[in-house]
């Protein structure tokens, strides 16, 4: 963008929430044999989008009225995510799904320091800012960000393997008395490095994912927690609502939270002989897949 007030951001996974009421009675009507055999295809098509080198599923239990089941969807280009919602579409289990919201995003890192440094460094060198020599030099140096193994450890990583998730979208408040896009970039800035160091705190306890959804949908970002225990959830996002990012500027969505389960445990899920598990085959790891909001 190369904007001097915009903070530049790097894109992995594009990704497709939804979120379902599932109609258990209905489920609860038909014969074993064809349950079976509608649980058999629908884990043969989502095993495929789950085990795909370009694609990855997530499947959750929901909590509370707003929806029973949520699929969270990642694609390494958005038509994948119209691919995906077309196969859950064309499921006969499906006749047992009624949509009740959705979100569209892509993950994001935000770079607003090394924006920052960047624009520092090529006014010291004397460069013309958006000059062809300024572009070219600016363009470079953001594709350098993208070499970093770290981050890009976090654009590709997959669906966290870890028992509880919570989701939410979110915006930056731009009313006539607040409003985050006329603050410095500085200042920006600084109250996103204060806000990153709440999170830092609980690495190793929660995995977080950033995505940026300005453009393909209601809110600007959807944040997903995942974590080993719930409660991490309260704690993370209480500690932060005192922290002037989100206190002052922070506007929050509906929260969805639940219980992640593996793809084999669809049928205990539908069927509701038990709570579904989850069985991680890789640790599930620390840290953030995501920066925090821009």
């Amino acid at each position: 963008m190369r904007h001097p007030n915009v903070p530049e951001s790097l894109e992995g996974w594009w990704i497709l929430h939804r979120m379902f009421a599932v109609d258990r009675l209905f489920w609860d009507e038909l014969a074993e044999d064809e349950r079976e055999e509608i649980v058999r295809e629908a884990t043969a098509a989502l095993s495929t989008l789950q085990k795909g080198e370009n694609t990855d599923v997530g499947l959750a239990q929901m909590l509370g009225h707003k929806a029973d089941l949520m699929l969270t969807h990642y694609s390494k280009d958005y038509e994948g995510l119209a691919h995906a919602q077309t196969v859950v579409d064309k499921l006969r289990l499906s006749n047992f799904l009624t949509p009740v919201s959705s979100y569209v995003s892509v993950l994001e890192l935000g770079l607003y320091e090394a924006t920052g440094k960047i624009h520092a460094t090529l006014a010291e060198q004397g460069l013309k800012a958006n000059s062809p020599e300024w572009i070219a030099a600016f363009d470079e140096k953001v594709a350098e960000q993208q070499k970093i193994p770290h981050f890009g450890g976090r654009l590709w990583a997959r669906i966290p393997q870890r028992r509880f998730v919570c989701f939410y979208p979110m915006d930056k408040k731009r009313g006539e008395q607040v409003n985050w896009y006329t603050l410095p970039y500085e200042e920006r800035g600084k109250l996103m490095i204060e806000h990153g160091k709440i999170g830092r705190t609980y690495a190793g306890q929660v995995t977080q994912v950033i995505s940026g959804s300005i453009g393909f949908d209601k809110n600007e970002w959807g944040v997903d927690l995942y974590a080993d225990d719930p409660m991490v959830f309260k704690k993370l996002i209480y500690e932060m609502r005192f922290d002037e990012a989100s206190s002052k500027y922070g506007d929050f969505g509906d929260f969805y939270s639940g219980v992640q389960f593996s793809l084999d445990q669809l049928a205990t899920y539908l069927d509701g002989t038990g709570v579904p598990s989850l069985n991680v085959l890789e640790p599930a790891g620390g840290g953030r897949a995501g920066q925090s909001h821009s």
